[in-house]
């Protein structure tokens, strides 16, 4: 029996683990989408404590606290953060066979050298060492990072957004490229604060917005101020992309409804997305970014704990909506007229996987190896066998060897052994064929692969 998490973790045969020893575990960090705040970065903020640095944001955890019994008040409410670590440490022997166990431990491993199982009998004692760690300068934002041998990050912003604390990032010289994503995502969607929004956008872009094509222009200005700032990204969180199209003038009358206040039906909101997006695209590849979307989610389902707690606090769920349509007739319009850029799909319903993994062949276009590529699993798929089943998709369906490969899609500082795991899952399907005789046991091609997969594609891919 193999000891848990030793150092051939996830590595069923000896290919596998020379596969990850010799050649994963050397790579950098390319986090190339992710929640971090850049003002964390610039100020390299320290935690005050693990309770902090693990609860503080995370909605994986909240909702496996949920699910375990414990009150609000010991996951988003006013209890102290020593007794919040306390319940997740009630929490977490209770996660076994769900990725929340092996991130827990992986991270203690990681970063505090810690072997110990966290559980209540060990609670107090690795919150007391990790605060310990957490409040020195070894431990600050920047630090964490470098440890962790990032080379890249990129973040996820408005378009309203200053971009400052990027600037006082570079000017700093910090090691680590810091640079924005662009996630317009508000701007076309009829939120009740859709009307502030659009008023906040007039003031930092400068335009009157007064109908569907100068909301473009004032987009439009704000992409070339992010572009100006470093940006080479698009985000793009919708939960499909829609099968919708309308006049100039059916948008004028879409967008002057909004304004008003009243409501706007689905359909009307669809083809305002769709529009919307075809233009953020056109953008893209005037520019030379890459572009992502995100898709496949149900959004704060829990309309009372939503009203209580706020959004992004773990009420989702994978949604069930078609995407092939609307992903058609999106990506078409834009390849049509040669205006379709680099683009990243993530879907969370793994149903889609095979959709997705045939969706980019579609328009492949010999201009750049894998310039369309089907996302790392994302969400509630980026676990062990959510990423087995996307590479397996891939694999089937297109060529992993040109994958772009993880990414943390986190909000902590403390969440990068997520690369480690993602490779160690990547090295031991590659392994355990090589084993089985049906991949060549050529380690020098294996080898470059996985580094490739690893850091090497998503630097050449993004070219930041």
């Amino acid at each position: 029996m193999k000891k848990f998490m030793d150092e051939n973790f996830l590595l069923q045969t000896k290919t596998a683990a020379k596969l990850y020893h010799d050649h994963a575990a050397k790579m950098p960090i390319y986090d190339y989408h992710c929640h971090l705040s850049p003002k964390e970065i610039a100020e390299d903020k320290r935690q005050d404590n693990l309770g902090e640095a693990w609860l503080g944001g995370d909605h994986y955890k909240w909702r496996a606290m949920r699910t375990n019994g414990v009150t609000e008040e010991f996951v988003t409410g006013g209890a102290s953060w020593r007794e919040k670590f306390q319940k997740w440490a009630e929490t977490v022997p209770q996660t076994i066979r769900n990725p929340l166990y092996h991130w827990t431990h992986l991270e203690l491993q990681r970063y505090f050298g810690i072997d110990t199982l966290l559980s209540p009998a060990t609670a107090d004692k690795i919150f007391d060492a990790c605060t310990a760690k957490l409040r020195t300068p070894e431990f600050s934002a920047r630090n964490l990072m470098l440890k962790m041998n990032v080379k890249l990050v990129c973040t996820t912003d408005d378009p309203i957004d200053s971009l400052e604390y990027h600037k006082q990032i570079k000017a700093s010289g910090f090691a680590v490229k810091v640079l924005p994503t662009f996630r317009p995502d508000k701007a076309a969607a009829f939120s009740k604060d859709w009307k502030n929004y659009i008023q906040t956008l007039e003031k930092v872009s400068g335009v009157v917005i007064k109908d569907f094509a100068s909301l473009l222009e004032a987009i439009d200005l704000r992409h070339e101020y992010f572009h100006s700032v470093g940006c080479r990204l698009s985000d793009h969180g919708v939960a499909y992309v829609p099968d919708a199209e309308a006049s100039s003038a059916e948008l004028d009358a879409i967008f002057a409804k909004a304004m008003k206040g009243e409501v706007v039906s689905p359909k009307e909101s669809d083809a305002f997305q769709a529009s919307f997006l075809v233009a953020v695209g056109q953008m893209n590849h005037a520019r030379g970014w890459a572009q992502q979307f995100h898709v496949c989610i149900f959004r704060n389902n829990n309309s009372r704990l939503f009203k209580a707690v706020g959004a992004d606090t773990g009420f989702d769920s994978i949604a069930d909506h078609r995407q092939g349509p609307g992903l058609v007739k999106l990506l078409d319009r834009l390849d049509s007229s040669n205006q379709l850029a680099k683009t990243i799909l993530y879907n969370a319903n793994p149903c889609d996987n095979e959709m997705m993994a045939t969706m980019i062949g579609n328009y492949q276009d010999g201009s750049f190896p894998g310039k369309m590529q089907f996302g790392s699993g994302w969400w509630f798929l980026d676990q062990k066998d959510g990423m087995q089943k996307q590479m397996n998709a891939l694999s089937s369906l297109g060529l992993l060897s040109r994958f772009v490969g993880m990414l943390t899609d986190s909000r902590s500082f403390l969440s990068y052994p997520r690369h480690e795991y993602f490779r160690r899952i990547l090295c031991n399907l590659i392994g355990n064929e090589v084993e089985n005789g049906e991949i060549p046991s050529d380690m020098e091609l294996l080898g470059e692969m996985v580094e490739n997969i690893s850091f090497n594609n998503a630097q050449n891919y993004f070219r930041i």
